[in-house]
């Protein structure tokens, strides 16, 4: 949560409404047989989809979904990294509270893996809740992702956690991790406590 959105309890941040609308998606083999006559262009896309282009990369091979979060990552400059396992029951995370000293800086970093296809437009929103209202919220454009054995990430920019008695207290978040299509890839809800230190 920045500074600048410390809560007030009628404050409300609605997604600016855009005209963009994302290019309809294509598959790895449509990707790769276009433009073949331009040999930069086509080592470009070989540089970008890797092994995609020679295989089907896929990580686990009962589940349809394109992109699979793994973990969430609290970040904080000389702290040992808190982490929530997404892969399990997400049902139980708001179970786990992380701790964070007022005032400090941190980072959010998603774990993630992309298989089947490309996904574009990745997106990480996160809302903030207090004592049941919405006091903040977060959208950051991650980016696209070709398919890829190895576990890919995105790293928010920092983020000032608030700082004063006013704000000490308990906070739930909803996070999301979506894209251009409006898919779902995965939906959590957790908590964290701001506190005066960080025990």
């Amino acid at each position: 949560m920045s500074s600048a959105e410390q809560p007030h309890e009628e404050e409300h941040h609605d997604e600016v409404a855009t005209n963009y609308v994302p290019p309809p998606p294509k598959s790895i083999g449509e990707l790769v047989a276009a433009d073949q006559e331009d040999e930069s262009l086509r080592k470009y896309k070989e540089t970008l989809l890797g092994n995609a282009i020679v295989e089907n990369i896929v990580i686990e091979p009962d589940n349809p979904k394109k992109v699979l979060v793994k973990k969430l990552v609290l970040v904080s400059e000389g702290q040992t990294e808190k982490t929530l396992d997404l892969s399990g029951d997400i049902s139980q995370l708001k179970q786990t509270v992380f701790t964070i000293k007022e005032g400090v800086q941190y980072r959010i970093r998603i774990e993630f893996y992309v298989q089947h296809e490309i996904v574009t437009g990745l997106k990480y929103i996160q809302k903030t809740y207090r004592k049941g209202i919405q006091v903040d919220k977060m959208t950051h454009m991650v980016g696209s992702y070709a398919p890829k054995k190895e576990l890919q990430s995105y790293t928010t920019p920092l983020e000032d956690a608030p700082s004063g008695l006013l704000y000490r207290g308990h906070y739930t978040v909803s996070s999301l991790f979506t894209d251009d299509d409006q898919n779902e890839h995965l939906k959590w809800e957790w908590s964290f406590e701001i506190k005066k230190d960080w025990n």
